[in-house]
């Protein structure tokens, strides 16, 4: 899976999460910028 196609959708899954448990965000956000960074790791790293 490109990371082009998993960035709209793991944000997207991000913010359903904030609507339904605000109490999360600060999880929720720490998850996603740890998703996003190890998605673009792999994108640069592999050949």
């Amino acid at each position: 899976m490109e990371i082009i196609t998993v960035q709209p959708l793991v944000a997207l899954i991000a913010g359903v999460l904030i609507l339904l448990m605000p109490r999360l965000l600060n999880y929720i956000v720490a998850i996603y910028l740890i998703v996003i960074g190890i998605t673009g790791l792999m994108g640069t790293i592999s050949p």
